[in-house]
């Protein structure tokens, strides 16, 4: 008995049709649908509570199912990509992810919302290592670069305008659909994804041998679950000892699962991920770059939101328009990316950090006067995030050979999970902390103004990320 399963019996070559100028859009698209997901939920929560009669432990699972089994499954899909094919994978991702979006958009009960949340979870975890396999592949060059930045963008853009599209699809109420239709726009969207994406999209896949290791990928799944679960719910039942009794776990289930890789590959048989990509200095620091850029990112946006709903007692649309001047910021930068990028290459990571840090530390004494004083502030913000965001993952996967590029780019996701988690884990903790027992509109207008300050740190922590990346080779 061995702990590798059979999935082709030969292994296929490593070929990559040269991209449609369609391909781009068609791997963007559920892209975006993904992460918008991933925010726009928060904005139905009331609406769900009062129609479906959910239980605050209900709601919790709600939210944050989707990023438990999306971490969960992230570098086993890649693997997958690399043998049945990252086309194959992404087609079913979508399928998958867009069934999951129906039945959420219908369900009847929370049980049922819970278990489609779950599915688009796997469903997404399935497609997003695909998308950014594909970029690396079909690509080269600076259209290599131009593809990864606009992976950003359209992350970036779901994730600041999220609370605006939800916002405005419950407002509209159509059809009487409310809630419903944050998860029923997703359908239309992705079956015309699917309609294109045989003619549109290349094929590709890994070189060596077809085997999936199932071990590995029970320890990286057990392992990975066990550092995400603890992190979205432990501050919700405050840290009960089995939450660390998990993360313990998780340690060492992971070192495992890396010494099992190692001993895998070292007498010849197919880790879920080779262990030496972690050799390489770029993708490594990247990783902890990543790591630190999304717990900032991700958990501003929960504070935001909580400081502009609870604190300053705006309704969910009345802030999705305040996120404006955010998304204004990071499209303005994105659109600058490339030529700040070619004049100051890696730095143009560490000046984007620092710029987001410079805005997010002058939110912190803005924070209880009127809002319309904090709109600059907004904008520099958002700027710093777009000059992080789109040349980020380019930065991470650009030596990446391309017969690795499904299994990186699925620990680069995970990455970003965890960073997430965690960001919101701990901040989200401090906030909540220190609105106190009672807390009036006053306290949360205060925790943001908190967590503002101590954001603006990490955002210096990732420009110093990043000046431990290689610097690029000199051109002779």
């Amino acid at each position: 008995m061995t702990d590798t399963t059979e999935v082709r019996t030969t292994a296929p070559p490593p070929v990559a049709d040269p991209p449609h100028r369609w391909t781009l859009p068609v791997v963007l698209a559920p892209t975006f649908m993904v992460t918008l997901d991933m925010f726009v939920v928060n904005v139905a929560i009331p609406s769900v509570q009062e129609k479906l009669h959910a239980s605050t432990g209900a709601v919790q699972f709600v939210v944050a199912g989707i990023s438990l089994a999306v971490a969960a499954v992230l570098v086993t899909a890649g693997r997958l990509g690399d043998i049945a094919g990252r086309r194959r994978m992404f087609a079913l991702g979508t399928a998958l992810f867009t069934l999951a979006s129906a039945g959420c958009g219908v369900a009847p009960d929370t049980g049922v919302l819970i278990a489609g949340r779950v599915a688009q979870g796997v469903a997404a975890g399935l497609m997003m290592p695909q998308v950014l396999a594909i970029l690396t592949v079909a690509y080269e060059g600076a259209r290599r670069a131009r593809a990864f930045g606009a992976y950003g963008i359209a992350m970036g853009l779901a994730g600041v305008f999220g609370q605006l599209i939800g916002g405005v699809l419950i407002r509209a109420d159509l059809w009487g659909l409310g809630w419903r239709l944050i998860f029923l726009v997703n359908v239309p969207v992705g079956v015309l994804v699917l309609a294109l994406t045989r003619r549109h999209v290349p094929e590709s896949r890994g070189t060596g041998s077809s085997r999936l290791d199932l071990l590995g990928a029970l320890l990286v799944t057990l392992g990975l679950v066990g550092v995400v679960l603890p992190l979205v719910k432990g501050r919700e039942e405050d840290w009960p000892a089995w939450t660390w009794i998990c993360l313990a776990g998780s340690v060492l289930l992971l070192a495992v699962f890396v010494a099992q890789q190692a001993r895998l590959g070292a007498r010849g048989g197919s880790p879920l991920l080779d262990v030496g990509l972690f050799r390489q200095r770029a993708f490594s620091v990247g990783l902890v770059t990543t790591l630190l850029f999304y717990a900032v990112m991700s958990t501003f946006f929960l504070v935001f939101a909580l400081y502009l709903q609870q604190g300053r007692s705006r309704t969910a649309l009345e802030s999705g328009v305040l996120f404006v001047p955010l998304g204004a910021g990071f499209f303005a930068a994105s659109m600058l990316a490339r030529p700040i990028g070619a004049r100051l290459g890696r730095q143009a990571l560490a000046v984007g950090a620092l710029v987001l840090s410079a805005g997010l530390a002058a939110l912190e004494p803005l924070a209880d006067g009127a809002l319309g004083g904090i709109v600059p502030a907004l904008v520099v913000a958002g700027f710093g995030m777009g000059m992080v965001m789109a040349p980020l993952s380019a930065t991470v996967l650009s030596g990446i050979p391309a017969r690795f590029a499904a299994a990186a780019s699925g620990v680069l996701s995970t990455a970003v999970q965890v960073g997430t988690a965690l960001g919101v884990a701990v901040i989200g903790n401090l906030f909540y902390q220190s609105l106190g027992t009672a807390p009036a509109a006053s306290s949360f207008v205060h925790a943001f103004a908190l967590c503002c300050g101590v954001l603006a740190g990490l955002g210096v922590l990732v420009a110093a990320s990043v000046q431990l990346l290689p610097r690029p080779a000199a051109r002779g």
